[in-house]
């Protein structure tokens, strides 16, 4: 991810000097790889239980290292395309979720998942700092060359560094699984929360298609934007923090998501009104990382409290591909926006996007504040997997239960402020 991201503030003012530049295709290059990814990783994930994790993960990051030295040694901008295509098409995503929760118990798998996306949040920031330092040392060629080394290195650690699992089987709630598309497809809240991922992603491409440009235009050089980033990501950070605690400790999710969503629509205007010098975009940015971080952080919270309790895999899995659609459709129409209208007709664009985001918002259901929960219930049959669960639904703080026989696992939805742990544990025990 941190090889993804790293180009995006610097990307638009590189595309100008090579050849065949337009503004429409500076955003394709921008986005493309979001089309790769949504259209492999969840295959990836799936030729995963059938090859192997490492061996799709192996090949996933050789894809990635080739595209990257593709977009390194390209003085075109189809070029860069096709090598930003490729680096997208490295969809390792899936295959990791699932090495990790082959590695993992189930009693451990959530802190696990948790922790592997707060690292991906973490190279987004450090990326957003770091790419515009690299320009000024080794520019974006030595960027890409960067990054498919980073990919090799990748290789060397799962190879010598992550154990081989002992056994590799699906987890329903790490990966999809494909009997459940219809259902996950079909549900209105889940689609909602699609739908704002998308339009996250679709707002961080279409700015930074045009905020690169604006900043330069204002008067600062390229290789000195980092100095506008890290301030406000540092301080982005910050100010995200309570508005985290007052959504989740104080049970205010839905008011807190609707307004961050606003302060996106806030700040997209303010960016198309006040474009024109650094201290005014470094503001309106702020408002911008502020709101994109929380709602980064809370969507998925919000699909783990919202999907069927055996389906959280799946749900994860379509939220993703339109979290990467959405960066696609943001870099292409915003480039294209931009070769027609200029600066204004991006931010435009995006301050329109986000209102329909705030519109779709406004409609979604004040969500129960329940947490995912495991429970390794041991060998049993259909019938007794069946009784289980209904029992496990009369402890207390318990909302829901899926008991797969096959996997011996208990999928819960549970209040944890109101849940009889140790009940829970008395069932794993007696049954596993």
């Amino acid at each position: 991810m941190l090889g993804l991201f790293m180009i995006l503030p610097v990307f638009a003012l590189y595309a100008e000097d090579l050849r065949g530049h337009t503004p429409a295709l500076a955003g394709l290059a921008i986005g493309i790889y979001g089309l790769s990814q949504a259209l492999f990783q969840i295959p990836f994930g799936f030729l995963s239980d059938r090859y192997g994790r490492k061996r799709m993960i192996y090949l996933g990051l050789l894809i990635f290292a080739a595209g990257s030295v593709v977009a390194a040694l390209a003085d075109s901008m189809w070029g860069v395309i096709l090598g930003r295509a490729l680096q997208g098409g490295g969809a390792v995503s899936a295959a990791v979720m699932a090495l990790a929760a082959d590695l993992t118990r189930e009693e451990h798998r959530i802190k696990v998942m948790a922790f592997i996306g707060i690292t991906i949040g973490l190279s987004f920031a450090v990326s957003m700092i770091l790419g515009p330092v690299l320009d000024g040392w080794i520019g974006v060629p030595g960027i890409f060359w960067l990054t498919g080394l980073l990919a090799l290195l990748g290789i060397v650690v799962v190879r010598f560094r992550v154990p081989d699992p002992v056994v590799s089987r699906v987890h329903r709630d790490a990966e999809p699984v494909a009997s459940q598309f219809g259902r996950v497809l079909g549900d209105g809240q889940l689609l909602r929360l699609n739908f704002g991922i998308f339009t996250l992603h679709l707002l961080l491409t279409a700015t930074f298609v045009a905020a690169p440009l604006a900043l330069r235009d204002a008067g600062l050089p390229g290789d000195q934007h980092w100095r506008v980033y890290l301030p406000v990501l540092l301080v982005s950070i910050l100010a995200m923090a309570p508005f985290v605690l007052l959504a989740e400790k104080y049970r205010r999710l839905k008011p807190v998501f609707i307004g961050a969503v606003l302060a996106l629509m806030l700040a997209e205007f303010g960016l198309l009104h006040r474009h024109d010098t650094v201290l005014a975009i470094a503001g309106l940015l702020l408002l911008f990382f502020t709101a994109f971080n929380l709602l980064e952080a809370m969507l998925p919270s919000l699909i783990a409290k919202m999907a069927p309790p055996d389906a959280k895999g799946t749900a994860l899995g379509v939220y993703s591909s339109s979290q990467f659609l959405g960066a696609f459709a943001g870099g292409v129409l915003g480039g294209w926006l931009h070769g027609r209208h200029g600066l204004s007709g991006v931010f435009a664009f995006a301050a329109l996007a986000a209102l329909a985001w705030l519109l779709v918002a406004w409609t979604m259901k004040n969500p129960r504040h329940l947490s995912s929960y495991l429970l390794n219930v041991g060998a049993l049959d259909e019938v007794e997997a069946h009784l289980l669960a209904r029992r496990l639904r009369e402890v207390r703080g318990v909302a829901e239960a899926v008991v797969i026989a096959a996997d011996g696992v208990a999928y819960l939805k549970v209040d944890r402020r109101a849940l009889d742990e140790a009940a829970l544990r008395q069932f794993a025990a007696a049954e596993g």
